[in-house]
């Protein structure tokens, strides 16, 4: 078995995957051929890669040769959510894809989608890093730090209130395993959780949540909520999910805050959200369009916060990314069921 590794893997990473596989040949692509794997795209930050080097029209030759060779004989793909259009004519030896990230809209039309090849997400590494932001959103509002930080700009000893989070209500739209960890997270401050999931049939008992509810029950779940965090699946049916009707159902006091993707939430409905006064603010960790441009409203308003696409990037990403590849890597040999397979039916 050949497993070609289009992610930048430290040699520690590198011996725990040939540990996993002692039998398999194990090919890690180097810098350069990993950007011409992904024709030169960068990766979000989570994925650690270094900054491009430049090499000689010769040396790009000799390195394309040299990664076609290595995806001739690929069986295993361990990539980034980059994958190209083409990797079943280059690999036609493949069998299973495991990919970075936990989105899967980068495979939406992806020719790979018409085999029988495996495709496996990087889902549930990222609920630890995205619920402490979540939860940063939250005391971000609730402690006003950005008067915080203006009073010590301005060198000004002066005290404010704040809230608790204590007592409040989190609404989750999307209880995956996400939205779980932010529950947990929520209830370890005393704070009272509703969610929404897709498979609940009514109103469920669960460990990590006070109710959940089916996605019909949405219109309960922004009435009730002191803060509603997204943390849906992004699919073509949760696009604009959050609009200006589900905006006006919300507290003139809530925070909404999205860790899902940007195009679920309408853009113009949430400024016009925030102007209007529905709603008290929004934290944003994904934007519609993405990158927000430099000349955006939302930069500049009081009551947003911003972060660049990154409440996944911490120093651990890697390391939990490769423990689930060696972990699916582990099944994939000895034919058990394998963790996170995309769903071509669900999209997901």
């Amino acid at each position: 078995m050949n497993i070609v590794i289009a992610l930048p893997l430290t040699p520690r990473q590198l011996d725990n995957v040939s540990a996993a596989a002692p039998d398999a040949t194990v090919t890690p692509l180097t810098l350069p051929q990993r950007y011409l794997f992904r024709g030169g795209r960068g990766l979000p930050v989570a994925f650690q890669e270094s900054p491009a080097v430049a090499i000689s029209e010769s040396q790009a030759i000799e390195e394309e040769r040299s990664l076609d060779e290595a995806l001739r004989g690929a069986e295993v793909l361990f990539t980034p959510t980059a994958t190209p259009q083409d990797i079943t004519r280059r690999a036609p030896k493949l069998r299973w894809v495991q990919t970075g990230g936990a989105g899967t809209e980068g495979l939406r039309g992806h020719p790979v989608l018409e085999t029988d090849v495996i495709i496996t997400t990087g889902s549930g590494i990222h609920g630890i890093p995205m619920a402490e932001f979540a939860l940063t959103y939250m005391l971000h509002f609730a402690k006003n730090l950005p008067q915080l930080a203006q009073n010590k700009a301005e060198h000004r000893w002066q005290a404010h209130m704040t809230q608790e989070l204590y007592g409040k209500t989190l609404g989750i739209v999307g209880l995956g395993e996400i939205g779980k960890e932010v529950a947990r997270l929520a209830r370890a401050f005393g704070m009272r959780v509703i969610a929404t999931k897709r498979s609940a049939i009514g109103s469920e008992a669960s460990t990590v949540a006070d109710e959940v509810l089916p996605a019909s029950k949405l219109p309960y779940l922004l009435g009730e909520s002191d803060y509603v965090v997204l943390s849906l699946a992004a699919t073509e049916e949760t696009r604009r999910y959050i609009s200006d009707a589900e905006m006006k159902l919300m507290k003139s006091t809530a925070v909404l805050i999205n860790i899902s993707r940007g195009y679920v939430v309408d853009t113009d409905a949430l400024l016009q959200a925030l102007k209007e006064g529905w709603i008290a603010g929004a934290a944003l960790d994904v934007a519609s369009p993405e990158p927000l441009p430099l000349e955006h409203e939302l930069w500049d308003m009081p009551n947003v916060f911003i972060s660049p696409h990154m409440s996944s990037a911490t120093d651990l990403y890697m390391e939990r990314l490769t423990n689930l590849f060696c972990e699916n890597l582990r099944r994939y040999i000895s034919g058990e069921a394998m963790l996170n397979v995309y769903e071509r039916s669900l999209g997901y």
